[in-house]
């Protein structure tokens, strides 16, 4: 699937860099919306059709908030390490970090204080969205189901979803998806905080 991944996206971006007219730039975000409504459609069928999940899901109750809070702990804790590499403020790591994969909202929050550190979050939760496409299919594999869940962050209900759903199995799919609202709201709590901070 990894190889598959790697395949489409140079090819987009051979087509987009030799011979796509711009009609096709002009429909990109659309086709992407239908592209991503059709994964997610057959993710829901795929859920749908396993009866056993949502009463395993009812047995774990709030343990389930253990797989958004680590991640969000993790990406924290990986901003502060950022921090003191970089020799970057605190308080604009840990809001970079607490962008948690959704880098248009995390770079426009961040961005009127601080344009640099805008573009580090835009970038940075860019390259973390992509890497997880990459990284999950190994993750799974050779580390575990849920951790395939923190990689992705807050992508693990959308986008990353189908690639949870296809390398692991329906009920951690189910918990990626809860994971991903969780840590989406989170996004909207905490980057606003950081930035406060740094003011």
């Amino acid at each position: 699937m990894t190889k598959k991944i790697l395949i489409a996206l140079a090819l987009g971006i051979l087509s987009g860099y030799l011979a796509a007219p711009d009609s096709v730039y002009e429909n990109t975000g659309l086709l992407m919306d239908i592209g991503l409504c059709l994964l997610l459609f057959f993710v829901g069928l795929d859920l749908g059709s396993n009866k056993d999940i949502f009463k395993n899901l009812k047995n774990l109750g709030f343990r389930i908030l253990i797989v958004p809070a680590g991640t969000i702990l993790g990406s924290l804790a990986g901003g502060i390490v950022c921090s003191l590499i970089f020799d970057i403020n605190i308080f604009g790591a840990l809001a970079i970090a607490s962008g948690m994969s959704w880098y248009t909202l995390s770079a426009i929050i961040i961005t009127p204080i601080s344009s640099e550190l805008g573009t580090i979050a835009f970038l940075s939760n860019v390259f973390r969205e992509v890497l997880a496409f990459v990284a999950i299919p190994f993750i799974a594999k050779n580390i575990g189901y849920l951790e395939t869940i923190a990689a992705g962050a807050a992508i693990s209900m959308d986008t990353g979803l189908p690639m949870v759903t296809r390398n692991t199995n329906s009920e951690v799919a189910v918990i990626s998806f809860i994971s991903g609202v969780i840590l989406s709201l989170a996004v909207t709590v905490l980057v606003p905080i950081f930035v406060g901070l740094m003011a």
